[in-house]
């Protein structure tokens, strides 16, 4: 089977036979575990689960491959090179400035769950940032909004349970007004938004932290 390789994930989908229909196209539910390293925010343990349509490519690849086989570390590579080519579909802010993140992952892996493929990485900030009495902001999404990336619910991001700290985690889900959803749902599988529009931008969960 061969693999669409364009940018914004095309290495994860096999939906190019389906028929046309609104954006999105492709589903990833995110978790993602906030890493803190004396008292500074070092980076995210990110796991992304695919749908199952989005998954299929993938796991018809690694056919009866068990966890660990080198089919795995080949697709995860290639996997993790669309998603390192487009900044980790991040972004993080402090101040109104972006935070940069590593150039490569501490380490990331992709596995089969049922049906579906599960991406996990870690992804480290550039620099370690102080939690105390800051706040953060940071969003993942497909500028495109071919790929809608989501937390299922609130809790999917959050600091690990031994972390010591006073810091609030928050998820904000935007509800885009009916001329950006009617825009939205007028794009099919062949169309894609003006470039400048950063249409997925305008769908995407904000996550904030505020530390005391």
């Amino acid at each position: 089977m061969k693999r669409v390789k364009q940018c914004v994930v095309m290495v994860f989908l096999a939906l190019l036979s389906l028929s046309a229909r609104a954006h999105p196209h492709s589903f990833i539910s995110i978790t993602n575990q906030l890493l803190v390293s004396d008292g500074q925010l070092t980076g995210m343990k990110m796991r992304w689960v695919m749908d199952e349509l989005t998954s299929a490519d993938l796991l018809y690849d690694a056919g009866n491959a068990k966890p660990g086989d080198e089919v795995w570390k080949k697709l995860a590579a290639e996997v993790m090179a669309n998603v390192l080519g487009q900044h980790y579909f991040t972004e993080f802010w402090h101040n109104g400035k972006k935070v940069k993140f590593e150039n490569l992952p501490t380490d990331y892996g992709l596995a089969r769950q049922e049906h579906q493929a599960v991406l996990t990485f870690t992804l480290p900030l550039a620099t370690p940032q102080p939690l105390a009495g800051q706040t953060y902001t940071f969003s993942t999404f497909d500028p495109t909004y071919y790929v809608d990336m989501h937390y299922e619910k609130d809790s999917d991001v959050a600091f690990a349970a031994d972390v010591k700290g006073a810091c609030r985690v928050t998820v904000h889900t935007p509800q885009p007004n009916e001329e950006m959803l009617s825009y939205a749902q007028s794009l099919d599988k062949e169309d894609a938004p003006e470039e400048d529009m950063e249409l997925g931008k305008q769908f995407a969960q904000k996550v904030t932290v505020q530390c005391q």
